[in-house]
């Protein structure tokens, strides 16, 4: 029995507490990991506003660096002292999904609502007598946490884990959105709708997949700021703004690829976004809708006429085992800028702070340093 902290949501609309807790030694096919850092993603915070429920009492965090310090039998995948980043959802190799190279949408994430682990579906973290859930099977806003083999990709140690976490998640899930969901092509013309943590990677994959320009839309000037540092070429504050820019720039043949990655997804503004789109363009929907947001609005008519297309994008689409490395290869040779995404870090203690400056728009990414 291992003793350690983390931050628990006891229920919505309440903070994060900081608990002490009890973990399990790993069983089999499962790591015990020592938490570095671990980025503030959204995700959780839609657990807080109640917009998708989750099995409470859950330890947040989903996208997070650390080292393996133990490791059950039958692991083959990792080693006690390998340094390691999550993968937000789990991959086998061998289920159907996986097996097509869509590890993205691998089996093993079924049950991953239940926040519970994969081979026996009960938990190894607790408070007293009470049992813990884990987000996306990881729960890493912890200083340690068990998790499944399935969940952990060995990386280069000489990556800082401030930058490396964010391919858990955000970085990969932006890049991919644009770069694989969105199939991004030299000369493209691009708009990002929302450019937090998600966005600015998106904004990024676009620039490095050769997009001619590239359209940040962002209510907070200073997010529209940054988007410029992550290779936006043009910023508007909404979609209706970004309408008249992007038909002025790109002589009203509008954008091949338009990727949403706002805050909180709205379905009410799908037609606004349908209309920043070229003929055979294609809308990315990656960010979250609240669960019961289920009545978008848009012509269908229109959809059909210009054969606009409308694609849904998990994880940014990518195979992570393969992609979080060539990330952290692409940052390393100054391609990707992570850092700068990092905009503040926090000590575990300090969560309910970097999730408050989530919603006053001051951070990119906030990143927690246990």
């Amino acid at each position: 029995m291992i003793t350690t902290q983390a931050a628990v949501l006891w229920q919505s609309g309440t903070d994060w507490k900081v608990e002490e807790i009890t973990l399990d030694e790993p069983r089999q096919g499962e790591v015990l990991v020592r938490v570095a850092a671990a980025g503030l993603c959204h995700s959780e915070e839609h657990h807080v506003t109640g917009d998708v429920p989750f099995a409470a009492p859950m330890i947040g965090g989903h996208e997070g660096a650390g080292y393996v310090e133990a490791v059950g039998p039958g692991v083959t995948l990792t080693k006690p002292g390998d340094y390691v980043v999550f993968s937000s959802i789990p991959n086998c190799g061998r289920c159907p999904s996986c097996a097509r190279g869509r590890q993205n949408l691998c089996d093993l994430a079924a049950t991953i609502g239940d926040g519970l682990q994969i081979s026996d579906h009960t938990s190894r973290h607790h408070v007293g007598a009470t049992d813990l859930t884990i987000t996306c099977m990881v729960g890493c806003y912890a200083r340690h946490t068990v998790v499944n083999e399935a969940s952990v990709i060995p990386v280069d140690p000489a990556v800082p884990p401030e930058a490396a976490c964010l391919t858990g998640c955000g970085a990969a899930t932006g890049w991919g959105s644009a770069v694989y969901a969105g199939g991004v092509r030299a000369g493209d013309d691009v708009a990002v709708i929302g450019v937090g943590g998600l966005g600015s990677a998106a904004v990024l994959g676009a620039r490095l997949a050769g997009a001619r320009h590239v359209f940040a839309v962002d209510p907070v000037p200073f997010k529209r700021e940054m988007a410029g540092k992550f290779g936006a070429t043009h910023t508007a504050r909404d979609a209706a703004a970004a309408f008249d820019l992007i038909r002025e720039v790109t002589w009203g043949r509008m954008c091949d690829v338009v990727v949403l990655t706002m805050g909180v997804g709205r379905g009410d503004l799908m037609d606004d976004f349908i209309a920043l789109t070229a003929k055979r363009g294609r809308i990315v929907v990656t960010n979250i809708h609240p669960v019961a947001d289920t009545h978008p609005r848009l012509s269908l008519i229109g959809l059909a006429q210009w054969e606009k297309q409308i694609v849904g994008c998990i994880f940014g689409s990518v195979n992570s085992r393969a992609d979080i490395p060539r990330l952290l290869g692409l940052y390393r040779d100054g391609l990707l800028d992570l850092d700068s995404m990092v905009t503040s870090t926090y000590p575990l203690e300090d969560i309910n702070q970097g999730y408050q400056d989530l919603r006053d728009g001051k951070n990119i990414r906030g990143v927690l340093v246990m």
